[in-house]
């Protein structure tokens, strides 16, 4: 008699399909044109041109992850493109248009202090590499109510809001180059520092808010219209002061309970 053949051995195993979805990774890629975009215009002396484009791509960033997780296409293909995308429009980008700008025109000072700029620079970048590399590897340990370290599109923005404030209000790079300095050292060592910062991911649009609450956001939208580069450079570089304000508060405030 013959003994039924194990028809689960013949059938045809069902390969895994090793494409990569489309649209947030094509987000993902325009955020990364427009950083390198940034970089070009940078070095033709087109700053206001590659401020805005720096701008566009945080814009670009902060809709790719939602799209991805909208249309429930997140992959890790997709999360390590991002992170190298970043490392583009919000580490190099950045340093260069602020070097291009002004801290390039310190060596007209000293030999010293023209080495402190480009020196300067190289800190913000590593110190945006070393903040995406930490944000991967600790990303699903940490609360996401808050950031370790101020994000690196928000440190962009503090140095590319400061270049384009001066420039178009005519300021030369030159001519603040000892406050362009400290700006891009305290940006970059904000990145890589412990110092929380407030995510913004816990807010739910969908509930009720207080009738300020939506008055201050549009007073926002009217200063922003009015003069976009302060407003923009003022508001982010009030996010980045505020992270390490609360934790000296917090320190005092434990001291305080322990006497």
């Amino acid at each position: 008699m013959e003994t039924p053949q194990d028809t689960s051995q013949n059938k045809p195993v069902k390969k895994r399909s090793r494409g990569i979805y489309l649209l947030p990774n094509l987000i993902t890629t325009a955020a990364l044109f427009a950083g390198f975009y940034g970089i070009v215009a940078a070095t033709q002396d087109k700053f206001e041109q590659a401020c805005v484009a720096i701008f566009i791509a945080m814009i670009l960033d902060a809709l790719d992850g939602r799209v991805a997780r909208m249309t429930n296409t997140s992959t890790e293909f997709g999360a390590e493109y991002d992170s190298l995308a970043d490392m583009g429009s919000f580490g190099l980008a950045p340093a260069l248009v602020m070097y291009e700008w002004s801290l390039s025109s310190l060596v007209n000072v000293s030999f010293t202090l023209g080495k402190l700029g480009w020196l300067a620079a190289f800190l913000y970048v590593a110190s945006g590499a070393l903040r995406l590399a930490r944000f991967n590897t600790k990303a699903s340990n940490t609360d996401k109510r808050y950031f370790q370290g101020l994000p690196s599109p928000a440190a962009a923005a503090v140095v590319v809001g400061f270049v384009w404030a001066c420039f178009d209000n005519g300021i030369a790079g030159d001519a603040v180059a000892m406050i362009a300095l400290p700006i891009i050292v305290f940006a970059g060592l904000m990145m890589v520092s412990n110092v929380s910062y407030y995510s913004f991911k816990d807010i739910d649009f969908h509930n009720k808010v207080p009738f300020m609450a939506m008055l201050v956001v549009v007073m926002v939208f009217v200063f922003a219209a009015i003069d976009p580069p302060i407003t923009l450079f003022g508001c982010f570089m009030i996010y980045a002061l505020s992270g390490p304000v609360i934790s000296i508060m917090r320190r005092f405030k434990k001291r305080g309970r322990a006497e």
